[in-house]
């Protein structure tokens, strides 16, 4: 299998990299080279990791069974739609294109030329949030705060597309739900798109899901929050640090530890809650901090895509899974024009 990249980019550097990596590794992998606009960037990448510069899309599109597209988000489309028509299996960073118009018609080509889009919602692959979801019950509020400083590479799209996208997949793939209904406010600062945002999606089921994006904090900050049923539990967590607890209400057969460290700790924690033991009705609070395995996000997505061409398997993040954040997120930008609108 020969696999190109398309943006040599921070991003795409990243992709150059960690695929040599696996290509170094596996006996039918090959890095068949890289393409950018910019010709002296692409070289740089290029001679770095010793890999072939190709001089134009057309090139690598003859050079490659499949691709990486890490581009501005502007430019997935056109470059998207080429290589589908050529038969070309895509990994399109996200999100997976600017509209959805644009993504109905990579889905359709998708579809008419038996190929496989992964799109690189790389949060779905964050060791951290794997390490509490197998804790964790059915969400029924959730949190989510992603904050960062402001960068003139992403000022082509909102911050909506830019970061919230990332924690409306999350949400997304994590409620089971259709959704009711969305409100959101949001505004412009140094850019002409917005540069914070933030909205409220309630769910058909009772869930709800607030959340937040900016790109112009001092601190960059990841964290999402949980509170589910099934069992009734809480559950913070840090995308960055990988620092997460969680906290479950469960029969004391149930409990994950007998630990005496463990149940001191769950003790001392339940005083903090206020006067609930009373209302617990003989179950116990299972106080667990899960174990973060080290592992690298962007090289387990490249590896699921790899996987999926190779054994005829679904990929982890659907173009309809790209394509329904893009939605979510095109409906909050609505809202927030409506909101507007009506304060002019």
């Amino acid at each position: 299998m020969r696999i190109g990249v398309i943006g040599t980019g921070k991003l795409g550097e990243f992709h150059t990299k960690l695929l040599g990596e696996i290509a170094a590794a596996s006996s039918d992998l090959t890095v068949s080279g890289i393409f950018d606009m910019n010709a002296l960037r692409a070289a740089e990448i290029a001679s770095k990791y010793e890999v072939r510069q190709f001089g134009s899309i057309e090139e690598m599109s003859a050079n490659c069974d499949a691709a990486i597209i890490a581009t501005t988000t502007s430019s997935h489309f056109d470059i998207a739609r080429r290589l589908l028509s050529e038969k070309k299996h895509l990994f399109i960073e996200k999100p997976i294109t600017a509209t959805l118009e644009e993504a109905d018609e990579l889905i359709r080509l998708e579809e008419e030329n038996g190929v496989r889009i992964q799109v690189g919602h790389i949060e779905r692959f964050n060791p951290a949030l794997r390490a509490v979801e197998s804790w964790i019950g059915e969400p029924m509020y959730i949190q989510a705060e992603r904050l960062t400083g402001f960068s003139l590479r992403v000022t082509d799209v909102s911050v909506v597309l830019d970061l919230m996208i990332h924690d409306i997949d999350l949400v997304l793939s994590l409620i089971k739900s259709d959704i009711r209904n969305i409100s959101a406010s949001g505004v412009r600062v140094f850019s002409n798109e917005l540069d914070m945002a933030t909205a409220r999606i309630d769910f058909v089921n009772g869930a709800t899901a607030n959340v937040t994006a900016s790109r112009l904090s001092r601190n960059r900050i990841r964290k999402m929050r949980f509170f589910c049923n099934a069992p009734k539990s809480y559950a913070s967590l840090d995308l960055t640090s990988g620092k997460s607890e969680v906290f479950r209400l469960v029969h004391p057969l149930e409990a994950s530890s007998k630990n005496p460290v463990r149940t001191y700790a769950a003790r001392k924690i339940l005083e903090q809650f206020g006067e609930i033991r009373e209302a617990m009705n003989g179950m116990v609070l299972d106080y667990i901090t899960p174990d973060v395995p080290k592992t690298n996000a962007l090289r387990d997505e490249l590896e699921h895509f790899i996987d999926a061409i190779r054994n005829d398997r679904p990929v982890t993040v659907s173009s309809k899974d790209g394509r329904r954040a893009v939605m979510v997120a095109d409906r909050i930008a609505d809202e927030i024009a409506a909101n507007a609108a009506l304060c002019d």
